[in-house]
């Protein structure tokens, strides 16, 4: 009995550890290409140069209140598919791997599902590694939701890839002042921690004491397989997700870089509207949609057109945590009430950026 038993053991563990250590491999190279090699080239000439990019993605779309137009979509979605390409490349392929090779069982255990705070905290964590943009976090969420992880851990990991950003962090410490480093590791750090946790907690589900019991069905968990049941759940997922999140994204990226000039009024004439623009500023940076980094060349341009401390700490916040393309994405993974109730966290706290950097300079 022992003997027939223990080498099946032994078979099931290797084949999860080559699983494991093959999505490891894949996930480590994808980001080679598509984030820490360019951002580690960005670091080293911003070190040398102390000069950022001098123009934002917002520019393709038209001026601060400019009419909606067919063009002002077609070139705010070129230039800003042209930035993100890579990353949303990697973070299909590596979402795709990730429900085929790795166990579902293991994940919510891995996000720590036995509590929200504890889930906020696992999924800031391991955001920081991937960095990507709001958007590109998407099939990433959608999946780990599928596997039935917790929406604390996913609201986090979500918000906390652009939020926390190491790279940005450090694009922020070399050229611009440091009071916007500090109010984007402190609000970022209570966004992604606490307003995480408080979302997840208001909208709880009714029945039961964990979030993982409202979690989708998942699907068989996966065997060791043959390397063509691998290849097939790979690319099933693959193209789910692609026909399911990429249309979509193209879509209201589209409707948003057309109205652009509605949506994002922040021009010289705008900052004489007093308190009001430090309030626009807030619930415009949750809806706009901009590539990882691309908020620093635009509050650098508002700062030489006389921009205030308090739209700038706002901004510096919601720009890069979410945007309309990106709830439109997560809406049905973790509910529609779920992904704007976030939405909304992260205009609050641009209001909380708004007030801190304000207190510092």
């Amino acid at each position: 009995m022992y003997s027939s038993v223990e080498p099946s053991r032994v078979q099931v563990r290797s084949g999860t550890v080559v699983r494991v250590a093959i999505f490891l491999v894949v996930t480590a190279i994808g980001l080679t290409w598509a984030k820490w090699w360019p951002y580690a080239t960005r670091i080293r000439d911003l070190w040398a140069q102390r000069q950022p990019a001098s123009t934002s993605v917002l520019d393709s779309a038209g001026a601060a209140g400019s009419a909606p137009s067919w063009r002002a979509g077609w070139d705010f979605t070129v230039t800003y598919m042209a930035a993100v390409w890579p990353a949303l490349v990697v973070a299909l392929v590596v979402a795709a791997l990730l429900d085929a090779l790795v166990a579902r069982r293991r994940l919510p255990v891995l996000f720590g599902n036995r509590s929200r705070l504890a889930g906020s905290l696992t999924g800031g964590v391991l955001s920081l590694p991937s960095m990507m943009c709001t958007c590109c976090t998407a099939p990433l969420v959608a999946t780990l939701r599928r596997q039935g992880v917790q929406r604390s851990a996913l609201l986090a990991y979500w918000v906390g890839n652009p939020t926390l950003n190491p790279a940005v962090l450090a694009f922020l410490l070399l050229i611009a002042p440091w009071q916007w480093f500090a109010t984007r590791l402190v609000v970022g750090m209570v966004l992604v921690f606490w307003f995480s946790a408080l979302v997840a907690r208001l909208f709880a589900p009714a029945t039961g004491h964990s979030e993982a019991v409202s979690a989708p069905p998942p699907g068989p968990t996966p065997g060791p397989g043959t390397p063509k049941e691998v290849a097939r759940g790979f690319l099933t997922r693959l193209a789910t997700l692609s026909l399911l999140l990429v249309p979509e994204y193209f879509a209201v990226v589209f409707v948003l870089g057309a109205l652009r000039g509605w949506l994002f009024p922040l021009d010289q004439g705008a900052l004489g509207w007093g308190p009001l623009i430090v309030v626009i500023a807030a619930v415009a940076g949750t809806l706009v949609v901009i590539p990882t980094a691309g908020e620093i060349p635009i509050l650098l341009g508002l700062v030489t057109v006389g921009a205030g401390a308090g739209t700038i700490g706002a901004l510096l916040i919601t720009l890069p945590a979410v945007s309309a393309a990106s709830v439109v994405m997560l809406g049905r993974a973790l509910s529609w009430r779920v992904a704007w109730a976030m939405a909304g966290a992260v205009a609050v706290s641009g209001l909380l950026g708004a007030g801190f950097l304000t207190a510092l300079t």
